[in-house]
């Protein structure tokens, strides 16, 4: 049987860290693939000639675009296996590959565990306000009062609520089960039976915003979730509340959250932002109330190899004649685009 000849597509700097020798074998196995050579770009001769001959592309950050220009030299194209979330993202015009029948899969599902875990251990300090009473322990140097009163501090049965039921929220969902929480959960497209299921309670988005102790942010990011978290549901939060935002830094109003944060009213702990990073001047560097990582959340490190790994499986199962693990619609990817 002959092997689909694939072609790798992404920064090179990102297969070294994605892919260890047993997935580099498996794609060998499975695919007529040179794993030396990684496009970053698809206009030079090269490039071309190796696109043309691609049935399988398997692309990653800071892969190429492919655009309405090298359209002639994809007609052998057959599927597309994303090292990320939206295997769309290297496409111009998704639509056009889904009409031809060119099928694509991504690596979300293998991505949403770090994000979760990183969320779940982010809930769970700003519960026990750990951040900011390690900081005031730094200073202060002795040991608080231990039977003074503290209202609202620690997990046992606190409000934690999950904006999006989407692959890392579901995961985070399952991950919050074994403790001491009530669960809230706002996505439009569940009903509350659904979100039972998954382990919540389904309630407006104005509702979780003012009943939550934590709220944490797992939504896409699309035309009706950008600046979802203005600067009026900001103000529903409960004074001493926690914002997470893991999910894209657009879905909340920036200049709003400053405006929240800056009174110190509220906590707020942000993998991402908009701009990301943000300015060298913003206040979001030096506020004590604010939590800054650089998108840390999602695969790092060792972590990738799991990503790797998914997308050896997926190039294997499509090689051998299999219907992929985790499908992409391209066509209602290109929907969900920002626009």
């Amino acid at each position: 049987m002959t092997r689909p000849r694939a072609l790798l597509a992404m920064n090179p700097r990102l297969t070294g860290l994605l892919f260890d020798d047993d997935a580099l074998t498996r794609l060998r196995r499975a695919t007529d693939i040179d794993t030396g050579l990684v496009l970053t770009e698809l206009d030079s001769p090269r490039s071309r000639d190796a696109l043309a001959g691609a049935e399988i592309l398997v692309a990653g950050w800071d892969a190429p675009v492919v655009r309405g220009r090298h359209l002639p030299h994809t007609s052998r194209l057959r599927a597309v296996v994303y090292a990320g979330g939206v295997a769309a993202t290297c496409l111009e015009d998704p639509e056009a590959f889904a009409a031809r029948g060119v099928v694509a899969a991504n690596a979300r599902a293998a991505n949403s565990g770090p994000v979760a875990e990183y969320a779940l251990a982010m809930i769970l300090l700003a519960n026990k306000r750990a951040l900011p009473t390690a900081r005031a322990y730094r200073t202060s140097r002795t040991l608080p009062d231990p039977f003074a009163p503290r209202p609202g501090l620690g997990n046992f049965r606190q409000t934690v609520g999950v904006v999006g039921a989407s692959t890392v929220g579901r995961a985070l969902l399952a991950l919050l089960r074994p403790f001491d929480l009530d669960v809230l959960l706002h996505d439009p497209t569940l009903t509350p039976e659904q979100a039972e299921a998954l382990g919540a309670r389904l309630v407006p988005l104005d509702e979780l915003m003012a009943g939550s102790r934590v709220v944490t942010l797992h939504q896409p990011l699309t035309p009706t979730t950008r600046h979802q978290i203005d600067a009026g549901r900001l103000a529903l939060m409960q004074d001493g509340a926690t914002l997470l935002n893991t999910a894209r830094g657009a879905v909340v109003d920036q200049d709003a959250l400053l405006a929240e944060v800056r009174t110190g009213r509220i906590d707020a702990v942000l993998d991402v932002t908009d701009p990301e990073p943000p300015t060298a001047g913003s206040e979001l560097w030096t506020l004590d109330n604010v939590v800054l990582t650089p998108h840390l959340a999602g695969s790092q490190g060792g972590e990738l190899r799991r990503i790797g790994n998914a997308v050896a499986d997926e190039v294997e199962r499509f090689a051998a004649g299999r219907p992929f693990a985790h499908p992409e619609d391209l066509a209602a990817s290109a929907h969900a685009r920002v626009r």
